[in-house]
């Protein structure tokens, strides 16, 4: 078990982690999610051991890994870019690690087999790397790490450099691997869709701290701050007033009865909050159209208020230009009490 405890890190004068706690139990992936700048490369570097703590520290088992090399503390690192060596081929990169502790070239042989094949890769073992896509670069990358049997992995923005299309791809094919390796990762990432399906638990990060932690499905259904809200992609976010169980916004009076104390509040609307309804209170003119493959995305502007987004199948969605009416379920709204920040 990976325990992380009150760590600091101090770069130009400003502290990279601010007391970070953090724990990875075993055969657990935790995603470490955030802005760019808001600590999480520097957290893996610390974990890794190459870059000092000026405070907190870092325990594997309970015991204080202070003054252990990073090859000695037996941790995977991939990072985004892969480091491949471009003179070796596949089998080649893959053995590369298990050199320094097999001398029996026929059980380096069998362990570099094994992490191909759970890979997929087994084919391909002569290939050289220049003659290899971008996901079987990423596949050599992974098997690497994974064949020095390391006792916890950590990916840094692994699919970064990919596509769109072999980005999912390698999500799902990456989540299976990991499954079947037991193993427990730390995965660094500022993508919230790679965060939400790879991870058992998110550790979201702003300015150096760990902000909220939880299940993905717990996260997403209830962020702990307007800023974390907005980060996971929800919005508009306006100030209101409530009273009396009942919010006065910028699109009207809406009742979140027991939900919200008196004063003022931010409030951030999720993504399905608003929908098209003939009659309802809100009058609209639909601004934008995105089709999104079983859906489009309506960029709707109300009479007042921000613009809210309501999605639709293809064949209800109202052209640009035309004017709807429109609802916003309470129930979908998340109401923060206004803080001074």
């Amino acid at each position: 078990m990976l325990q992380i405890e009150r760590a600091v890190v101090t770069l130009g004068g400003r502290r990279a982690l601010d007391e970070v706690d953090l724990v990875v139990h075993p055969g657990e992936t935790v995603a470490v999610l955030g802005p760019s700048g808001s600590g999480k490369t520097t957290l893996l570097r610390a974990v890794a051991g190459l870059q000092l703590l000026d405070a907190g520290r870092v325990c594997w088992d309970g015991g204080d890994l202070d003054g252990v090399a990073p090859h000695e503390r037996r941790f995977g690192l991939m990072f985004q870019e892969y480091s491949l060596f471009p003179h070796r081929d596949v089998a080649g990169n893959v053995e590369f690690g298990l050199r320094v502790s097999m001398n029996d070239a026929a059980a380096r042989a069998r362990r570099v087999d094994e992490m191909l094949d759970l890979v997929g890769l087994g084919e391909l073992r002569h290939r050289r790397i220049a003659t290899l896509s971008g996901g079987e670069q990423q596949r050599v990358a992974l098997a690497r790490a994974l064949a020095v049997w390391p006792r916890l992995l950590m990916l840094d923005e692994p699919l970064g450099a990919l596509d769109r299309v072999w980005r999912r791809r390698l999500l799902d094919e990456l989540r299976v691997i990991l499954d079947a390796s037991a193993l427990p990762a730390l995965y660094v990432t500022h993508d919230q869709e790679e965060a939400f399906a790879i991870a058992a638990r998110v550790a979201i990060m702003r300015d150096g701290r760990v902000v909220q932690s939880g299940a993905p499905a717990d996260v997403w259904r209830a962020p702990a701050d307007p800023w974390i809200a907005t980060f996971l992609g929800f919005g508009p976010r306006v100030g209101a007033e409530a009273r009396a169980g009942r919010i006065d916004t910028p699109w009207g009076v809406l009742d979140v009865r027991g939900r919200t104390s008196t004063g003022a509040v931010d409030v951030v609307v999720r993504p399905d909050a608003a929908r098209l309804r003939p009659g309802g209170p809100i009058g609209a003119t639909i601004a934008r159209a995105t089709f999104a493959g079983s859906r489009v995305e309506l960029t709707v502007t109300p009479d007042a208020g921000p613009d809210l987004t309501v999605a639709v199948a293809p064949e209800d969605a109202p052209p640009v230009g035309a004017r709807v009416e429109i609802a916003i379920d309470p129930d979908a709204l998340l109401v923060y009490p206004r803080r001074a920040d």
